[in-house]
């Protein structure tokens, strides 16, 4: 089993190194949704139109449209054409946060090339409900689409998970382009021009850079989809769980699943996304809780954790039957509750010294960096742009591989604690018979030696002073042997109060002196108190000629027994009779101490 858990432990590391550094830019300072207003100097005034050159490839249109709030929402295209208010948007930003009101932008585009041209504008946050577009015709007249993300997927001009329209400006000439944004979500505007060829090259490194992204969830997955077959962890399974969940929600984030898995059923598309966003929680959740054991450690904040995912799960239902708008703000505030919660299971993960939580606390800091960066652009206070609208995926991806790492640490724990005595903090009887074979294997071309201590009398300890000072006494103990044996021993709590030293030399009159010196250190540092004695056999594969670890073994132990016999307190030295033959499936201790120990 140790050696199944190294195996899989020293996977995981080498699995999961797949990151590198995330860096964050610099918090942008709010800004406040347009107001519907008295017309001023400013609001007469049209932005500078985009300009189409024989140099254009790709530009943003931050500082090119102008906006308009319509707060009924119910206005129509000819009258806001004719009367309403544009503002040029400068550098005010186009995050409104959940807004009721329609948003109008008006764009002109001027070709200033010697032929006609056909671009391409792009809106680049697909969550939006109604997004109506109106543009000049060459008759004078104005075209419509109408399209969303509460519209079937064919509504757009062109099949892509943003929406993007084809327009075709003649030479020397200006178009004029309207939308209307109006969504129960977020209003984010994010709007480009691209050149036809330069739209087509962004497209292919998109699909390029999304493949490795979902391709990065993906190898995640199946790699520790194994790892979890191994061994059954409930807290791997949690991160599968929650690694899937996360998954499939930046594919509906990212409009992918609405292009390629439900393109006729606009309804689930917006319902999907709070149905994975619950479950992505939920399984964060869960997976916290397991891996930071907090139902033992951190009893009233497992409480406060299962009250979320109580929370989580009625959030989870209604989004069955409430409208995405309803839930989409409670469910958002939640998601920020929920991280914090969690940092907060790590940081009392690290004040215990649970050396994993590291790992976690940062996995989990990287998400919630990006959960403010997005949930700030979300509700209107940071603009939208790159940053903030890719941050929460790039921290989710970080996050997923360094609590993969975090899994290797936990693997790494448990396998300490399986090969550790739980009371000495020396290593256990699995880690010794384990060590004794690869050390006698190697001995083959040098030499070992082994010490086996025994407590003199400690049954009669526990009888006379109870268990609790007879486990003060083992610690001790454990801790004189630690600083006395030379470096590059192995030193055990073989069992009871039995010890081993397996030293990595073979010279026997200096294996002797090492039993010798820990025999009177043992003596010494009790003498004024429980008079504690210890008894030694020594072995020495250079001294004698074994077959195998077990009969190495044996003649270490009948020596001790010898030790016994001759009246405790004493070393004594291994001889050729005491190596008896003894089978090779692990070491086959019989009992050799008296009675009375």
């Amino acid at each position: 089993m140790s050696r199944t858990m190294h195996f899989l432990a020293s996977l995981f590391r080498r699995g999961s190194a797949l990151v590198g550094a995330w860096l964050l830019a610099g918090a942008l300072l709010a800004n406040p949704a347009l107001a519907d207003r008295a017309p001023t100097d400013a609001s007469l005034s049209a932005a500078e139109p985009i300009t189409v050159g024989e140099a254009f490839a790709t530009a943003p249109l931050q500082t090119h449209i102008a906006l308009f709030e319509d707060k009924t929402a119910r206005r129509e295209f000819d009258d806001v054409r004719a009367h309403a208010s544009f503002e040029p948007a400068g550098e005010r930003g186009t995050s409104f946060g959940f807004s009721h009101s329609a948003w109008w932008v008006r764009v002109d585009i001027r070709n200033e090339r010697t032929h006609d041209v056909d671009v391409a504008l792009r809106q680049d946050y697909p969550l939006i409900d109604y997004l109506d577009l109106w543009i000049e015709s060459e008759e004078g007249g104005w075209r419509t689409v109408h399209t969303g993300d509460r519209m079937p997927f064919d509504s757009r001009p062109l099949a892509h998970r943003d929406f993007v329209f084809p327009v075709h400006v003649p030479r020397g000439a200006t178009r004029t382009v309207y939308l209307r944004f109006a969504s129960s979500g977020a209003v984010n505007i994010g709007l480009s021009l691209y050149a036809n060829e330069a739209l087509l090259e962004s497209i292919s490194l998109e699909q390029l850079a999304y493949g490795f992204y979902f391709g990065g969830f993906c190898v995640l997955f199946f790699y520790n989809l194994f790892i979890f077959v191994a061994v059954r962890d409930r807290a791997i399974f949690y991160y599968l769980f929650y690694a899937a969940s996360y998954g499939l929600y930046f594919g509906v984030h990212d409009g992918l699943s609405f292009q390629f898995l439900w393109p006729d059923n606009p309804r689930w598309g917006n319902q999907a996304l709070l149905v994975l966003l619950c479950l992505s929680l939920y399984s964060g959740m869960q997976f916290a809780r397991h891996f930071l054991s907090t139902a033992r450690h951190s009893p009233r904040l497992d409480r406060a954790a299962r009250a979320l995912l109580a929370l989580d799960l009625l959030a989870l239902a209604a989004s069955f039957f409430l409208p995405y708008a309803t839930l989409i703000q409670p469910v958002a505030y939640g998601t920020i509750v929920s991280v914090g919660v969690m940092m907060a299971m790590g940081g009392l993960g690290l004040a215990r010294g649970y050396l994993p939580a590291r790992i976690f606390v940062v996995a989990w800091g990287a998400l919630l960096v990006g959960v403010l960066v997005y949930m700030a652009k979300t509700f209107g206070l940071l603009p939208h742009n790159a940053f903030t609208q890719n941050g929460f995926q790039a921290g989710a991806l970080l996050e997923m591989v360094l609590l993969s790492l975090a899994l290797a640490a936990r693997l790494n724990d448990l396998q300490r604690q399986t090969l550790t005595d739980a009371l000495t903090s020396l290593h256990n009887r699995r880690y010794f018979d384990a060590q004794l074979e690869q050390s006698f294997a190697r001995a083959r071309d040098g030499a070992i030696a082994l010490l086996i201590i025994d407590i003199d009398h400690f049954k009669q300890i526990n009888d006379s002073h109870g268990h609790a000072r007879g486990d003060a006494v083992l610690i001790e103990l454990g801790n004189l042997l630690r600083h006395s044996a030379p470096r590059g021993a192995t030193v055990c709590r073989f069992g009871g109060e039995e010890f081993s030293i397996i030293l990595p030399f073979g010279d026997e009159a200096r294996a002797a002196q090492t039993a010798e010196d820990i025999r009177r250190a043992v003596e010494a540092q009790f003498k004024s108190g429980l008079g504690v004695t210890v008894s030694i056999g020594v072995a020495s594969s250079a001294s004698q000629s074994y077959g195998n670890e077990s009969e190495f073994f044996h003649a270490a132990d009948e020596a001790l027994y010898r030790a016994k016999s001759m009246g405790r307190n004493r070393v004594e030295l291994a001889t050729a009779d005491d190596a008896a033959p003894v089978a090779r499936s692990g070491v086959d201790r019989r009992q050799p101490v008296p009675p009375n120990g």
